[in-house]
């Protein structure tokens, strides 16, 4: 047989060569080796025969690899051969002691733990860039508590893909109040599940079907209830009417539901999947009512004079949401300079791809401030 063999791209010409003449005293015909980035990035679909650079993080068992690839070949890379058990007590610990300048500290996760520790970070001088939206969609106490750190030790706190991944959504907001705009309405699409969902739903398939295709490529929560119940649209309205300057719970959010609660109360997504084709019939009145008014189905959240809601609306075609198509975002911001034409933001707004762009932006302006 030929072998091809992942090695650490630290390994040194007498590792290659034993690992090599091992595999092939155990019966290899041909073996090839190939550095752990490469394949890394490889298997992940990234095109490094490029002229840009691409970083790959490979976190294995026992060696964890750093590498930055271009033109098919690894420009930088560094080996963690170590490796110990997950505690983030100790991260901090270690953290602190490392008093590296300018430290960020990066959350990819949508752990409420996780977001409990960012005041750890923010008071020792370590920045904060997260897309986990749990920490400022929480009590108002906490969401102003994290922001009053930021500003009094000098560390940045940036959360810009919370809504519209890589969008530049907030960081806008941000530009109308901080150079004296008053924020009149928002309106907008925030979900590319929901939308992506119910662009592709229609008369010759099954909701299901859709739901499921939304999961299988990314577009969903790893919980799919979370996007369909609407708990994710709220939270990211209220992130955007609190950076409007407004003292805001989650629980005044007004969701109105269109998922039967049956579907809701499912413990995993086999059986959330189950009670979806249940209940066939419920999404197809919904989807039936849009046709016979001629409109499309979105999934809507609205903010003004202080009040929120989120749910799904029948957009007319002179709408400026009627033709978001796949799983797009858009944000009409109307304002003081903006009554008539809103501020109109609007792109890709869900997958790992832009939303990753997204992270690495608020990394890239961490470093600049």
């Amino acid at each position: 047989p030929r072998v091809l063999i992942c090695v650490p791209s630290k390994a040194t010409q007498v590792e290659k060569k034993a690992i090599r003449e091992s595999a092939l005293s155990a019966g290899a015909s041909v073996v090839k080796l190939i550095e752990e980035p490469i394949a890394a990035a490889l298997g992940a679909g990234v095109q490094i025969d490029k002229p840009r650079g691409s970083m790959v993080i490979d976190i294995g068992g026992g060696t964890s690899e750093v590498a930055i690839l271009s033109l098919n070949g690894i420009v930088y890379s560094e080996s963690l051969k170590v490796g110990t058990n997950a505690d983030l007590e100790k991260f901090i610990t270690k953290a602190k002691e490392f008093n590296l300048r300018n430290s960020v500290f990066v959350d990819n996760t949508a752990s409420p733990k996780i977001s409990e520790s960012y005041k750890y970070f923010l008071k020792n001088n370590i920045n904060v860039v997260t897309c986990n939206k749990i920490a400022c969609s929480e009590s108002y106490s906490n969401y102003i508590e994290l922001k009053n750190i930021s500003k009094k030790y000098g560390t940045s706190f940036l959360f810009e893909t919370n809504v519209g991944a890589g969008l530049p959504i907030i960081d806008t907001l941000n530009n109308l109040v901080n150079s004296g705009d008053k924020i009149n309405s928002i309106q907008g699409i925030f979900s590319g599940s929901l939308n992506f969902i119910f662009n592709n739903y229609n008369s010759s398939n099954s909701f299901f079907e859709v739901v499921e295709q939304a999961m299988s490529e990314g577009y969903t929560e790893p919980d799919p209830k979370i996007d369909l119940s609407g708990i994710d649209v709220a939270r990211k309205i209220l992130i955007l009417a609190r950076e409007s300057g407004n003292e805001i719970e989650l629980s005044e959010i007004n969701n109105k539901p269109f998922m039967p609660e049956e579907c809701l109360q499912t413990n995993n997504n086999k059986d959330f999947i189950s009670s979806l084709k249940a209940h066939e019939t419920h999404f197809k009145e919904i989807l039936n009512d849009a046709k016979n008014a001629d409109c499309k189905i979105k999934y809507v959240a609205e903010y003004k004079n202080n009040k929120a809601s989120v749910g799904i609306k029948h957009i007319p075609k002179n709408h400026d949401f009627y033709n978001l198509e796949g799983s797009d975002n858009i944000v009409l911001f109307y304002t003081d300079r903006y009554k008539d034409q809103p501020l109109i933001v609007k792109g890709a707004g869900a997958g790992a791809d832009v939303t990753a762009a997204g992270i690495f932006a608020d990394i890239i302006r961490v470093s600049r401030n």
